[in-house]
């Protein structure tokens, strides 16, 4: 049988302190076969992703995801991580794939930000006030104390309604600035997550001891920092090669050698992260497939305890 789980199963059934520690010992370990991501345009506004195939050590399942993104439509994401059995691929469980990859991506981006940025960073921009950034500042909130927030998005309204509920949710002083630049300029930790197709960060914006995690840049056309931003200090990816070929690096004419490691080999111990106080860092990821995996197993396991999922027989 194959459990299906809705946007609203996921996030009800996932763990975010969990997921975090898997996300880490994700990342720790070396992966057993390579990523692979698959990317079409469509006719129209939208393109399609199949990302393949999320593996974790001890983990016995693995993932496929295929989704469709339509920047405008809401949720922009729409489609499906398919969760089998590792021994005979029988088809364990759908989950919605918007959920999944906000969540893995944001948990992954918030630890990212955690080991990159300065110890005692708390005071954060938001560039880009939707349901990634959201998840990013969850997640950050549990792994160190933020002191303050500044929101920016181009629908100024947006910004608004998004500075409101994390003054509550955060317990900070939160202000809203016009600009990506006027943002930067007041926080010590930048986290970018939009679709721009046009730089708006360049090196100048970057101050000493400064963080930047930029999300936005996951697969060709889209950017958020210049070619001199993600050479202006230390940059690490998640993965070197999806990195140049279809991320933040690719896209501002970048190869691998502007990265100074991935953040798999920091948190190993074989590269180091931030060598000094007044570092630029940025973490310009790509997303992995296992990171599907490393979330869509537990909450998997967690559908099973409670046993309140709907089920169906593909092969009936």
């Amino acid at each position: 049988m194959t459990v299906l789980l809705n946007r609203s199963a996921v996030s009800s059934l996932l763990d975010p302190g969990a997921v975090l520690h898997a996300l880490r010992e994700g990342f720790v370990a070396e992966s057993p076969v390579p990523p692979l991501r698959a990317r079409t345009d469509l006719p129209g506004p939208g393109t399609a992703v199949a990302q393949l195939p999320g593996l974790v050590a001890g983990v016995p399942a693995y993932t496929v995801k295929v989704n469709a993104k339509f920047p405008a439509a809401a949720p922009a994401l729409r489609g499906v991580v398919c969760l089998h059995d590792l021994a005979d691929g029988a088809l364990l469980a759908l989950l919605d794939s918007a959920a999944v990859t906000a969540w893995r991506t944001g948990l992954a981006a918030a630890l990212a930000t955690d080991v990159l940025a300065a110890p005692g960073a708390g005071s954060v921009a938001v560039i880009g006030a939707g349901a990634q950034a959201r998840v990013v500042l969850q997640g950050l909130s549990r792994l160190r104390t933020l002191t303050r927030l500044t929101v920016c998005d181009v629908d100024r309204s947006r910004a608004m309604a998004f500075a409101l509920e994390h003054e509550t949710l955060l317990g900070v002083p939160v202000e809203v600035a016009d600009t990506p630049a006027k943002a930067a300029t007041l926080a010590s930790v930048v986290i970018t997550a939009t679709w721009s197709r046009e730089p708006f960060l360049d090196a100048d914006d970057l101050r000493p001891g400064m963080h930047v995690t930029a999300l936005g840049a996951d697969e060709p056309g889209k950017s958020e920092l210049t070619a001199d931003a993600l050479t202006a200090g230390r940059t690490f990816v998640d993965d070197l090669g999806l990195a140049v070929a279809t991320g933040a690096l690719g896209n501002a004419g970048l190869g691998a050698g502007a990265a100074a490691a991935t953040i798999g080999q920091v948190l190993r111990g074989d590269r180091a992260g931030r060598v000094t106080p007044i570092d630029v860092t940025v973490y310009a990821p790509v997303g992995l497939p296992w990171q599907d995996l490393a979330l869509a197993w537990p909450v998997y396991r967690a559908a099973l305890g409670a046993g309140r999922y709907p089920e169906v027989d593909f092969l009936a």
